[in-house]
């Protein structure tokens, strides 16, 4: 009689891919602080691949075992640079406050732009709420080569105080919306000090060694352009991250979490979920300072955000070819 053959473990990841260039879902696993190395090692591993992964299921998890299972991946970022009202660790994205419906990565205002985050749903509405991510690094992978000598050799300036959330502020008190006022108070939370840094256009992944876009809301100006030619070009390179082959849209279930390579994606929420409620806690992973193509490093213009993570730079891999 045959031997009888060992059992799987039962926290043995699968990895399903949903996309060409983006998106995965891992099936098998129970997130929790308890995952051994290997699983850990697969789950980054998947996120390196397919930029944003997927879990169901993972009622287990609340604020606190969230946060304790981010550090098994990296080590955890205050909640936000300047939102800290709601608290330290862990940030609320609530409906009540901002929508976050516009294209962006995370922080990319300050010198050290997180690793990745990490997104649990809390409350849902019935319909809508849906998140969309873009790949950065196959928006670059897709340029045309002069376009790629342009962006190889561009930087921007990136800061919290854009256009884009006095506009939504400023749109919500016009419609009269009882919300207004909260939301304005969080904007002026969100400025309550003021950063800029000029980054690479084109960024070196530090993990992959990919060549990724970093670009978003979040730009104010490209260096040595106008304001015009800057927003001309901000569109026309937006355009090809946020090309649909280039995306995947995930529709929330209650126990889902979803995390995200910051540095090599673009992401936004659709607001299409009228005046229900949304809420989802989300915990962010210190990353490195961005170096460009040539080797130079991103530059602070205004604003130290030291207390707001270390500087943690990942062992860099062979660049894929």
């Amino acid at each position: 009689m045959a031997s009888p053959q060992p059992s799987a473990r039962a926290d043995a990841p699968t990895v399903v891919k949903l996309g060409a260039h983006i998106g995965a879902r891992i099936d098998g696993v129970r997130l929790g602080p308890h995952l051994d190395s290997a699983t850990v090692a697969t789950i980054n591993d998947a996120l390196l691949t397919h930029k944003v992964i997927f879990f169901r299921d993972q009622h287990n998890l609340d604020d606190a075992l969230q946060l304790e299972f981010a550090r098994l991946l990296g080590t955890p970022t205050l909640a936000h640079p300047t939102v800290l009202s709601r608290g330290t660790d862990v940030l609320p994205i609530d409906s009540r406050y901002d929508k976050a419906n516009s294209w962006h990565t995370d922080v990319t205002f300050v010198d050290r732009i997180p690793k990745a985050s990490l997104l649990r749903a809390v409350t849902l509405p019935e319909y809508g709420g849906t998140t969309t991510w873009a790949s950065t690094e196959a928006a670059y992978d897709q340029l045309p080569e002069p376009l790629r000598h342009l962006v190889e050799n561009l930087r921007a300036i990136h800061t919290n105080d854009y256009d884009y959330i006095r506009d939504y502020d400023e749109s919500r008190a016009a419609a009269q919306n009882p919300a207004a006022d909260t939301a304005r108070q969080y904007r002026d939370e969100f400025v309550s000090d003021t950063y800029e840094t000029e980054h690479p256009v084109v960024r070196v992944h530090p993990e992959t060694g990919r060549k990724v876009l970093l670009l978003g809301h979040f730009v104010k100006r490209f260096v040595g352009l106008g304001n015009h030619e800057s927003a001309t070009l901000l569109a026309l390179l937006q355009a090809r991250v946020t090309r649909l082959e280039n995306t995947i849209r995930w529709n929330w279930l209650p126990g889902d979490l979803a995390i995200w390579d910051n540095r090599a994606t673009q992401h936004y929420a659709v607001s299409d979920y009228d005046d229900q409620y949304r809420k989802l806690s989300r915990v962010t992973l210190a990353g490195d300072v961005p170096v460009d193509v040539h080797g130079a490093t991103s530059r602070v213009i205004t604003g130290d955000a030291s207390h707001y993570s270390d500087v943690v730079a990942p062992r860099r891999l062979t660049a894929v070819p």
